[in-house]
């Protein structure tokens, strides 16, 4: 929700989000592999393991084009809040192998 100057929420009608207890536990993902459309923007959120030759995707998260922007600037303002509440986050020096899906796109 965007805050107006004054720091005061926009007035205006709310909306209710309800946050089952399944999904408020999470799914834990340590690869994304994106990939768009002209209409969309697919983002599957997989788990791999060490040692386990195959991955599965665990959730899969499709957004329109204007949504993957506004998302992309909302985890780039988190990423910098964090970084100056707890210090820059250092990148892994090697990702692992390429992996494509057989649609154009891109990874993260």
């Amino acid at each position: 929700m965007k805050e107006k100057k004054d720091g005061s929420p926009p007035k205006g009608p709310q909306l209710n989000i309800e946050l089952s207890e399944e999904v408020a536990e999470g799914t834990y993902s340590n690869l994304v592999m994106l990939a768009h459309s002209s209409e969309e923007f697919i983002l599957d959120f997989i788990r791999v393991m060490p040692g386990v030759p195959k991955a599965r995707v665990k959730s899969r998260v499709i957004v329109t084009p204007q949504h993957a922007k506004r998302l992309l600037r909302a985890l780039a303002d988190n990423i910098e809040r964090f970084e100056r509440s707890h210090g820059e986050i250092e990148e892994a020096h090697s990702q692992g192998p390429a992996i494509h899906f057989g649609m154009p796109g891109g990874e993260a």
